[in-house]
């Protein structure tokens, strides 16, 4: 060949590859223009199934997509490695190589069609499915090109990790199933990382025709695809000649595992407040709620048609929920299953008894030993009687309490006062209703005259049986509860209280229980509302607080049932579920007094108005400043207001809501710094324990306080 010719040649070819060079930099060009103009569509990805967790990872409840599918987001490290390996030996070998398209897939599939005449294998790689999956098309041959170009796409935005991520979590398999999470749930019952080698290839062979190969409706052919994957990607998968045939007689699942369904009106609560988080980890046990969801439909199948129950277990360490139970049944339409009743304000009954007597022995307003009359009695306008109509005459307050008499609790209450109750409650959060926004409490307090739930007793409850600390319950394991400074009530005051709940008599049905349960430290209280409208009992042990409630959800009257004979044995029965705990505390000071004659004169006895003995010679006490019911206008900007009493013998003692003033205590004038706008309740004691009250209400005038609603 000639000089010349050569070099013709030469340009030739430099001209070509020219050509080459600039075809592929417009071919840049554009597939950078279109990458910007149409980016991949990841809403399918971002639709996924919701799931609250036990403490232990349980699904409890699953939620569908909008679109209905079962669709759990998985990640390559939440699946079993060897099924990793044999979906990339089976479907796509060179995964980790390629960019997206595996050209010489392409170039071996073009082949075989050329040489058989038609399609004999395709070339779709894991990230050409993974884009099929994003963007379901029809499978023609321009859905294949936008498949590759999303493939390059995918490539270039996210890792092959990432990319396996997005397969695992929207491949089908079979029905609504969608996601290696939901698969291996829904056929085997466990999570995808722990994986025999015969389900691991099955879950590799479903997407491949998933209502072709389901094994719930096709057996067989589920069981030869499965067969097909452990003979071409087995081996490269690490598995054994051995293991491959074990996983060959492995029987195929024939039915879908029903989801769980634990905790329903708890789940929907947490699911409501973690907007956006896929995954909810809670404290419950998943154990104990699956026993105590089985037992509360068991149990109210005797209660009447439409009647339900709830029940809240809570650990004393963290405030932690074990169980939660909203009704007898979720899906019970006659009891209205969907109403939570743990959340829903209902009449206490007597339960907050304890607290009204524990709060008046930490004041040193009374003691358990102090000598009250157990006889009809008019407090103002008020007049209680005792549950069944019968009296006991004299009784000490431990005795009045652990036969939830009710004539000494509302005397104790009147000593307290029913207002700083109420607010001393508040304080701590805890909700209660009135009957309307400017409603004083009263003291029906005492029996149940205020809405309070079922979540906010074993609150309180809780504070008694561990450190007097009424926290926050905690739902979810990654919350830790806040603590309060201030304990609702000092140690004494609460071990009164937990020996005398401990000796309450034992609903008749659980009598041959009486010493198993005291050894066990059990301390319960019992209520009843009005009208046989609600049932309770709340106890706690040394470790645990349980709250039971029963009724109907639409407030109609349930007769014949109340605390004692029908919440009382379920909450024996829900202890009996839960793990042993110590002895009861020894008490936390020598020399408690529990004997009448032990007792100072001032706590020996109530008298029969609700004040202690007899008054004193010498003029009556009363608070001149300010008066009972008044408005009192407050500016904020004040350092306090000033308070006076005449009468009484000093020294004295003033109290707001239950607070000893800092002041000189042979005063007849105090000064308040109140907390801000509200109901108060100001209460002045004398040497002899005669008492005088005034409930006022505070409302701010300039400054940054505001009237309440």
């Amino acid at each position: 060949m000639s000089v010349s010719g050569l070099g013709r040649r030469l340009r030739l070819v430099t001209a070509a590859a020219a050509a080459v060079a600039a075809l592929a930099v417009l071919a840049g060009l554009a597939f950078e223009a279109l990458d910007q103009a149409y980016p991949p569509d990841l809403s399918r990805l971002e639709a996924h199934s919701r799931q609250v967790v036990d403490r232990n990872g349980r699904p409890l409840r699953t939620y569908l997509t909008a679109e209905g599918s079962f669709r759990l987001t998985t990640r390559s490290e939440d699946v079993d490695p060897h099924y990793l390996r044999m979906l990339i030996a089976f479907e796509d070998k060179r995964f980790w190589r390629h960019a997206g398209v595996d050209g010489l897939a392409v170039l071996r599939a073009l082949a075989q069609a050329v040489v058989n005449g038609r399609i004999v294998s395709g070339a779709s790689t894991l990230t050409m499915q993974t884009a099929r999956l994003l963007e379901p098309r029809s499978r023609t041959l321009s859905a294949k090109l936008i498949e590759a170009f999303r493939a390059v796409q995918l490539e270039r935005r996210f890792s092959k990790r990432e990319i396996l991520d997005i397969y695992l979590t929207l491949a089908p398999f079979g029905g609504n199933l969608e996601g290696v999470g939901a698969a291996a749930s829904a056929y085997f019952g466990r999570p995808p990382s722990k994986l025999t080698a015969g389900e691991a290839a099955l879950l590799v062979a479903l997407p491949r025709a998933p209502s072709r190969f389901r094994p719930d409706r096709h057996p067989q052919r589920a069981a030869a695809a499965r067969n097909a994957v452990l003979e071409r990607a087995g081996a490269r998968a690490g598995f054994a000649a051995d293991v491959i045939a074990m996983a060959k007689a492995e029987p195929v699942p024939v039915r879908l595992r029903q989801a769980s369904f634990l905790a329903p009106h708890l789940a929907d609560r947490l699911l409501t407040a973690a907007e956006g988080e896929a995954r909810v980890e809670t404290t419950i046990d998943g154990d104990l709620q699956r026993r105590l969801e089985a037992r509360a439909r068991l149990w109210t199948s005797d209660l009447g048609p439409r009647v339900s129950l709830a029940v809240l277990v809570v650990e004393h360490a963290g405030r932690e929920v074990r169980a939660y139970v909203g009704s007898a049944d979720f899906r019970d339409h006659d009891r209205d299953g969907q109403v939570d009743a743990v959340t829903a304000l209902r009449s206490p009954g007597s339960t907050l008894k304890p607290l009204i007597y524990g709060l008046a022995f930490d004041r040193g307003l009374a003691h358990p030993a102090t000598v009250v009359e157990d006889a009809p009695r008019q407090f103002g306008e008020y007049a209680p009687t005792n549950f069944m109509q019968s009296y006991h005459g004299e009784v000490t307050l431990a005795e009045a309490l652990r036969l939830s008499l009710n004539v000494p609790a509302v005397a104790v209450l009147e000593r307290l006062g029913p207002v700083a109750v109420t607010e001393r409650l508040r304080r701590e959060g805890i909700t209660l209703a009135l009957a309307g926004a400017d409603a004083v409490p009263g003291l029906a307090l005492a029996l149940g005259g205020i809405g309070i739930t079922l979540e906010d007793l074993v609150r309180l409850y809780a504070a008694l049986a561990d450190d007097g600390r009424v926290l926050p319950l905690s739902y979810r394991s990654a919350a830790p509860a806040a603590r309060p400074a201030e304990a609702l009530m000092r140690a004494e005051a609460r071990w009164q209280i937990g020996e005398i709940l401990r000796q309450t008599p034992p609903p008749t049905s659980r009598l041959s229980d009486v010493e198993r349960r005291r050894a066990r430290g059990i301390a319960f209280k019992t209520g009843t509302s009005y009208g046989f409208r609600d049932a309770w009992a709340i106890g706690f042990d040394a470790r645990h607080t349980v709250g039971v409630w029963v009724g109907r959800p639409d407030g109609a009257a349930n007769p014949g049932h109340y605390g004692a004979n029908t919440a009382a044995p379920l909450l024996l029965q829900v202890f009996e579920l839960l793990p042993a705990s110590e002895p009861p505390k020894p008490p936390p000071l020598r020399g408690l007094l529990l004997e009448a004659l032990a007792l100072p004169p001032a706590l020996q006895r109530l008298d029969a108005r609700g004040h202690s003995a007899p008054p004193q010679a010498g003029a009556p006490l009363r608070i001149v400043f300010p008066l009972d019911r008044a408005m009192v206008h407050w500016r904020e900007g004040l350092a306090s207001l000033p308070l006076q009493a005449e009468g009484g013998q000093r020294p004295l003692t003033w109290l707001v809501d239950g607070r000893p003033l800092p002041a000189s205590r042979w005063s007849r004038t105090a000064a308040w710094r109140p907390d801000g706008p509200g109901f108060s309740e100001i209460v002045v004691l004398d040497a002899h324990g005669r008492r005088a009250a005034a409930r006022v209400r505070l409302v701010a005038t300039g400054g940054s306080g505001r009237d309440p609603d």
